[in-house]
């Protein structure tokens, strides 16, 4: 079996948002695999231990990302692709346009990425590939299970559980809870220097620049207002209730 994985590096989760001039600044920044990414690559190792073939790890980004690639690798998945997306802005449209381009051009039965990414929130990029791709998805799994040519997958839908059967080839997300992804060992870590990482710019994709513009624009960003210090009301609670009402109708005019 053929399982793609799509990648995204991350702000470590750690890490405190810098704006400067209404961008998010990255100087000094820790990055990491994008935590609902780990999800993805430990299930298409777990697949590829189980039934075979091959695992590949895809991401768009800046040379910092082979970082997150080389993590992959080490947990398990076989070899990685970085697409360099060079001096384009990109949104979510961009970024899965590259990735299906790049796609299209491999074998694969199957391709798993993270529910979301964790600086975004979005959950855009993976779903628009599969659309790019002409291929059925399936959102939020928790189980995933291959028999022949069909999955079994068993979703996250607002605290309740649809299982739908799916036909490969297959794009899924991986919502917590499908696994949970392995440490790179040392001898994981060592390998992972020796395994292939192809290098792919937008030329190599045979994509126009132009066409590839981004379809949003951010025109800036800021931090949320500070919270005010909550208020602890005195006397019994008739006085309580009576002194809430009052603060309600005046102070914050909401009746």
């Amino acid at each position: 079996m053929n399982i793609l994985v799509l990648l995204k590096q991350t702000f470590d989760t750690e890490e405190k948002v810098v704006l400067q001039n209404g961008r998010i600044s990255e100087d000094g920044v820790q990055f990491i695999i994008n935590p609902y990414d780990e999800y993805a690559v430990e299930e298409a190792v777990k697949l590829r231990e189980e039934v075979g073939g091959e695992v590949t790890v895809i991401t768009v980004g800046p040379q910092r990302a082979e970082d997150a690639i080389r993590t992959a690798l080490a947990m398990g998945a076989d070899r990685g692709v970085r697409i360099d997306p060079e001096d384009l802005e990109c949104d979510e449209w961009t970024i899965a346009q590259l990735l299906a381009a790049a796609i299209q051009t491999r074998p694969f039965d199957l391709v798993i990425g993270g529910n979301m990414a964790v600086d975004s929130g979005a959950g855009q990029v993976a779903l628009r590939v599969a659309e790019a791709l002409g291929i059925a998805h399936a959102s939020a799994v928790t189980k995933l299970v291959i028999e022949g040519d069909t999955a079994t997958v068993e979703r996250d839908v607002e605290g309740d559980v649809e299982i739908a059967e799916v036909p490969l080839p297959l794009l899924v997300t991986a919502q917590q809870g499908l696994n949970e992804p392995r440490y790179p060992s040392l001898p994981g870590i060592m390998k992972a220097k020796k395994k292939p990482l192809e290098y792919l710019t937008v030329d190599d994709l045979g994509m126009n620049k132009e066409e590839l513009a981004a379809r949003t624009v951010v025109f800036d960003q800021f931090y949320p207002p500070q919270k005010k210090a909550g208020r602890i009301l005195a006397g019994d609670f008739g006085q309580q209730v009576s002194e809430l009402v009052q603060l309600l109708r005046k102070e914050a005019k909401v009746i």
